[in-house]
């Protein structure tokens, strides 16, 4: 008999074989994630350096188009269509001189820079200018939605602008720039609006409108100008050479103070913006879950982020002045609020605190009343066409069926015996109940008219009977 050998692994080996596979997996995911998210193996730098100094220029047809677009984005906003303004933003050329100043800051290019504030400030006065004459003109100058959303900056513009920004920027230092891209940052980023809005404002006499929609659209330029300037940055893209190394060393100097210029008060936006953003988010979730008293109402909620101020409308029965205090208690516990003073108007003594109230105030009120009570109605005039489609259905099979077959014997000499009945159905889904008549023929008709005589019966039953649907069968 053969000897039997021991086969066995000794446990060392096999720790050994655990951690090389280990490290195989570690270097191959290393190697998967880096292919995966790298980008510099398929960025052309000469190429892209030349398509963004090509897009800075705002003369000949790039003028005309950004003068058209502008006239069709304020129609758009004039009229309240988002579809209108969105088309606007794909054929406008505003991206060029707002990339060119990132780039040209990222690669010390000074002429570069010079040329690409000059340009943008020829875009930014072309579409004011021709948005203040559309709107001048226009005879429909009532505030909409569209309008009054690009009136004031918000968190997300900022990271709207940020993302879109870099997006953009990948995409145009691909080999083969991917014009989706382009077109999607356009519109994601939406910096034709706001330039209307600042005419329209202009040409209302609307100083308020016109600072907000300037002030968005200076934030989305200058997150996409900084986007442009990491980019070009991490991607390695070369700096302008000069011979003199003199103008060199000044012109280093002077793109570092333009982008320390550019960053800090932007990431100071950044940080504002997010600040008033937890403000107003922390303020409706108090709102939501603190504010709350059985036979009371909240018809509005007025905060102010400047002055830490949050004003709450309410309607029914008097809350007492201990549970306000209560309120008060835990909204100083909520980090974001805790400077925050809460002033609760009560529904009872409204009197002189409605009279305290703006008229937008009150408008929104009813707004808010409104909104809160359409969906109800909404939901009762369904149901009541519900009821009423059900009403229809069953006064139409309550008829007089011995008159009704009197009527028929005399239309229908072909008829011999009529029946009549209600057919329910299902398909496993939903149950339908079919009206349905049966009717046996002389023997002398043949089938075609049978036929003929069964659809014609069933067009005058529906007739009437005044029933969309009913099923007539013949009976051999």
């Amino acid at each position: 008999m053969a000897e039997n050998k021991n086969t066995s692994v000794p446990p060392d080996a096999e720790d050994n074989n655990l951690s090389a596979n280990a490290r195989d997996l570690m270097k191959n995911s290393r190697s998967f994630f880096s292919e995966l998210l790298d980008i510099r193996q398929d960025t052309d730098r000469e190429s892209t350096m030349e398509a963004v100094k090509r897009d800075i220029s705002f003369k000949g047809h790039n003028a005309w188009i950004l003068i058209f677009s502008i006239f069709v984005a304020s129609i758009g906003l004039n009229v309240g269509s988002t579809a209108v303004v969105i088309g606007a933003m794909l054929i406008s050329p505003l991206m060029g001189p707002i990339v060119g100043v990132g780039m040209s800051i990222a690669i010390n290019d000074v002429e570069t820079l010079r040329r690409s504030f000059i340009n943008l400030g020829v875009m930014v006065g072309l579409s004011v200018l021709t948005a203040y004459v559309y709107f001048f003109v226009s005879p429909v100058k009532e505030e909409n939605p569209e309008l009054l959303a690009r009136t004031a900056p918000t968190i997300l513009d900022v990271l709207v602008a940020i993302f879109g920004g870099l997006a953009l920027i990948i995409g145009k230092t691909k080999k083969g720039t991917i014009a989706s891209v382009i077109l999607g940052v356009a519109i994601a980023t939406a910096l034709m609006p706001p330039l209307c809005t600042v005419g329209y404002g202009l040409a209302v006499g609307n100083w308020s409108f016109a600072g907000g929609a300037f002030y968005l659209f200076s934030i989305n330029a200058v997150f996409i100008a900084l986007s442009t300037f990491v980019v070009a940055k991490l991607l390695g893209f070369p700096l302008v050479r000069y011979a003199n190394s003199k103008r060199r060393k000044f012109i280093a100097q002077v793109a570092s103070v333009v982008a320390i210029l550019v960053m800090v008060p932007s990431i100071y936006l950044f940080f504002q913006l997010l600040d008033e953003q937890l403000f107003t988010s922390r303020v409706r979730q108090f709102v939501q879950d603190e504010i709350r008293y059985q036979g009371t109402e909240t018809l509005k909620v007025v905060e102010d982020y400047e002055n830490k101020t949050l004003d709450v409308f309410l309607i029914g029965e008097r809350v007492p002045g201990g549970t306000i205090e209560t309120w008060r208690g835990r909204m100083r516990d909520v980090e974001a609020l805790k400077e925050t003073q809460l002033t609760v108007h009560q529904g009872k003594d409204q009197t002189g605190d409605i009279d305290l109230l703006s008229s937008q105030v009150r408008t929104g009120i009813l707004e808010d009343l409104y909104e809160k009570n359409r969906q109800a109605i909404e939901d009762k005039d369904a149901r009541i066409a519900l009821l009423e489609k059900e009403l229809a259905r069953i006064e139409g099979n309550s008829f007089a069926f011995r008159e009704l077959s009197e009527e028929i014997k005399i239309n229908y000499e072909g008829v011999e015996e009529i029946g009549y009945s209600n057919l329910i159905s299902t398909n496993f889904n939903k149950i339908d109940t079919i009206p349905t008549f049966t009717v046996s023929w002389a023997q002398d008709l043949s089938r075609s008219q049978k036929t003929a005589e069964k659809e014609r019966i069933a067009a005058w039953l529906k007739l009437r009977l005044k029933l969309d649907t009913l099923a007539v069968k013949t009976v051999d």
